[in-house]
Parts: C-alpha cells; sequence; structure tokens
C-alpha cells in the first residue's frame, strides 16, 4: 500500500461542498490518512489551488493551507480543526492571506482545483516559525519518503 489521503466530505476530483468555503463557514475539511512508509518521523500538508485568479489563464498558485510536524501517529484532521486541535507538535504556517490556518476555496472566476498534499518525511523539522509553503518545501527537500494529494474542485454559486 502506498500513502492516501482522502475526506469523509468529498472525493477525490469531487466538488469541495460549501461549508468549506467562503460562501460558506470557511471551516477547514475532515482529512485522514493511512498506509505511511516505514521511517515516517512527521507529516506535512499543504492545500492550493494552482487555478488562481482564472482557470482559462492562470497567473499563479494560491496558497490555502500550510501545516508541518503532523505526528505519525495522528491518522488524520477533524473537521473545522484550528490551531488548538491540531495533533500535538504540528506547527503552521502562513497561508497567502498572510495568516496561519485554513483558508477555503473563494475562487473569483471559475471552477478551481484545490490540491490537499500530504508529505511523509524522514525527519521532524525545526521550528520554522510560521514558513511560507515555499520555505517549508525548502527544508522538507530531500526528506520526503512519499507524497500523495487529493484533488477537489469548487465554483461560486454566485
Amino acid at each position: 500500500m502506498s500513502l492516501t489521503l482522502t475526506s469523509a466530505s468529498f472525493e477525490p476530483g469531487g466538488d469541495i461542498p460549501t461549508k468549506y468555503t467562503c460562501e460558506g463557514e470557511d471551516l477547514s475539511p475532515p482529512l485522514a490518512w493511512s498506509d505511511l512508509p516505514a521511517g515516517t518521523k512527521s507529516l506535512a500538508l499543504i492545500v492550493d489551488d494552482p487555478d488562481a485568479p482564472d482557470p482559462a489563464a492562470p497567473k499563479m498558485t494560491w496558497v490555502h493551507w500550510v501545516l508541518y510536524n503532523l505526528p505519525p501517529s495522528a491518522t488524520g484532521l477533524s473537521e473545522d480543526v484550528g490551531s488548538s486541535g491540531l495533533p500535538e507538535g504540528a506547527l503552521e504556517g502562513l497561508n497567502d492571506w498572510k495568516r496561519t490556518g485554513y483558508g477555503g476555496p473563494c475562487p473569483p472566476i471559475g471552477r478551481h482545483r484545490y490540491f490537499h498534499k500530504l508529505f511523509a518525511l524522514d525527519t521532524r523539522l525545526s521550528d520554522l516559525a510560521r514558513p511560507t509553503k515555499a520555505e517549508l518545501e525548502q527544508a522538507m527537500a530531500g526528506h520526503v519518503l512519499a507524497q500523495t494529494e487529493l484533488i477537489g474542485t469548487y465554483q461560486k454559486k454566485q
């Protein structure tokens, strides 16, 4: 078996329910993972949207959530997990709203894809002091044992 990431709230490639977006309650979705490779010392999660601002002419990747040092004993994250609900030892990075925590889908135009990327690492990273996605990726370089992704989509109703 290989590293797996799922959500009880949406199927791979399926629609992300409104309550996890700016048009709803902006809650983080529940996520579950399994089949960590041997030697996993920590996990990292990055949620981003490569279709910003317009999927017909994407110009950037918008980062929605950055987490790292999730313990390998954790099997997922509950719905609407905030800083205080993260597994012990987990640390947060900055999203593209320049804050920690989850920021839900809020695409200005069209249907966007949201990549929930999970990385199994062979080390616990030092405290990177609220890293950006790029800073976390740099720190993870050479330490990724396995990675997987879960893609959901969303288009504003209004």
